[in-house]
């Protein structure tokens, strides 16, 4: 296609001309759908879209941009909290349309192209009775989630989705391309798993995978509470939690009961304290591991099924679709204590919107048996994510739920544990990304250093490279 110069003043011909994917302007009639993310509170003009349709695509975006002077944003999924996938002005690497998966039930791995949203893996790898930890939503990138850790219904028994990450080919800032792994580019594989997308783009990854339930059925759902005994609930849960088989995993929320099926009627539009439970063991044992979560007080709802693995990964894709407004606030917690319940039970009694939440997501088992400084990721304490999101489809309300979602972290970060996971962070500054990778980020910067001197990949949540940057290690 021939494309004109933008407001920026480069023309992309020659990059476009060179390109197996689509180029897309501000003059073209796609522009606003392929600039739109997840999070439709974000609003950024990029100079130009490049839909990769491989790594050489890729490699062409990066040398046409350093050449001419151009910032890099890298979109893969789009469901970046603070909408980093697109950039005013940039090149937008979109790396959507690369969404192949490869399986090998023998050696139990998977091989996912870096556009892959969680359904493309599930699907590939469920169907052979396996899968690979990630998170809570279909939808959700698997690049994204990935390099910044991957907190999932998994974690407890198979450690965080970088746990289980064997390899990534990658484009380095220079144009060039290396496959990263414990055995190649040790230094800048260990900066993936967790480090976020400072060092490269990777196009690919290839993942560890482990057999569940019965040939990928699981027994899985929510139970729900009432918002009025979310203390009661809470102080069960952490106690709880921590003394369950690591097959069992459950993360808890404060919720408004969806107005939809398969909710009963009767729950619509009522303020819950709900626990997500996924039990990924053999089905003998079930009846036994469940017992006293079904004993426990008095559930409005008890939503424990047989399902495929896929059923409860995208469970609630259609609640959350995307275009919704978003607003995150985010901290790690080494304990529920009892200060921070009552803090739940202030602002989770009467959140400002339907769907506006809170998670705390468990980070114990096996991924707390990783040593802290074996990824970047070093939350390792047996403690939770948090996550605080106020939600709406109406603009009008982007306000309304920002405040509530800040407020509500105001009030509770003096209860945690002091940093956030990456991928919940909005644009909160280097003190906050310092933060949360405590003891490691001097390792990131030097790792920086080494593979991006020139912070190229700098729209993200960023570690800024050590001035002794040294040569590319090998």
């Amino acid at each position: 296609m021939t494309t004109t110069a933008t407001p920026t003043g480069t023309s992309f011909d020659d990059l476009a001309a060179g390109l197996r994917g689509e180029l897309i302007t501000p003059t073209d009639p796609g522009y606003d759908q392929a600039r739109a993310v997840y999070n439709a509170m974000i609003d950024k003009r990029p100079a130009a879209i490049a839909r990769c349709r491989d790594t050489v695509d890729v490699i062409a975006c990066v040398r046409f941009a350093r050449e001419r002077g151009l910032e890099l944003a890298v979109r893969g999924g789009g469901h970046n909290a603070a909408g980093l996938g697109v950039w005013d002005g940039a090149l937008v690497v979109d790396l959507s349309a690369m969404r192949s998966t490869t399986v090998d039930p023998e050696q139990h791995t998977v091989r996912a192209d870096a556009g892959c949203v969680w359904g493309d893996v599930d699907h590939a790898t469920v169907g052979f009775g396996m899968a690979t930890p990630s998170g809570f939503l279909a939808s959700t990138g698997v690049a994204g989630l990935t390099l910044g850790g991957g907190i999932g219904y998994l974690t407890r028994r198979f450690g965080l989705t970088v746990d289980n990450l064997l390899e990534a080919d990658v484009v380095l800032a220079d144009g060039s391309f290396v496959k990263a792994s414990e055995n190649s580019h040790s230094d800048l594989f260990w900066a993936l798993r967790g480090g976020g997308g400072n060092f490269g783009i990777v196009t690919s990854f290839t993942f560890r995978c482990h057999d569940i339930g019965e040939h990928g059925t699981i027994i899985g759902g929510p139970v729900l509470y009432d918002v009025a005994d979310t203390a009661d609930v809470m102080r069960w849960y952490r106690e709880l939690l921590p003394s369950l088989p690591e097959e069992l995993s459950g993360w808890i929320g404060l919720i408004t009961v969806p107005p939809a099926a398969p909710f009963p009627e009767e729950l619509w539009g009522r303020g819950a304290c709900a626990i997500v439970w996924c039990y990924t063991g053999p089905h003998d044992r079930a009846d036994e591991v469940l017992e006293p979560i079904r004993a426990f007080g008095s559930p409005m709802l008890i939503g424990l099924h047989d399902m495929p693995f896929t059923v409860l990964q995208s469970a609630f894709d259609g609640l959350y679709p995307a275009g919704l407004q978003w607003y995150w606030r985010a901290d790690f917690f080494n304990e529920i204590s009892d200060a921070a319940i009552d803090v739940h039970c202030r602002f989770g009694a009467s959140p400002p919107t339907g769907h506006s939440t809170m998670h705390l997501y468990p980070i114990d088992g096996a991924a707390a048996r990783v040593p802290e400084s074996a990824t970047p990721f070093s939350y390792r304490d047996g403690g939770w994510a948090g996550v605080i999101v106020g939600v709406d489809p109406d603009p009008a309300n982007a306000e309304l739920i920002s405040q509530w979602a800040r407020d509500y972290w105001e009030a509770l970060h003096p209860t945690s544990a002091g940093g956030a996971y990456v991928n919940f962070l909005m644009e909160e500054g280097q003190d906050r990304v310092r933060a949360s990778y405590r003891g490691n980020y001097d390792r990131l910067t030097a790792v920086k250093g080494r593979y991006d001197p020139d912070n190229v990949f700098h729209i993200n949540q960023n570690v800024r490279p050590a001035t002794d940057s040294g040569a590319v290690a090998t």
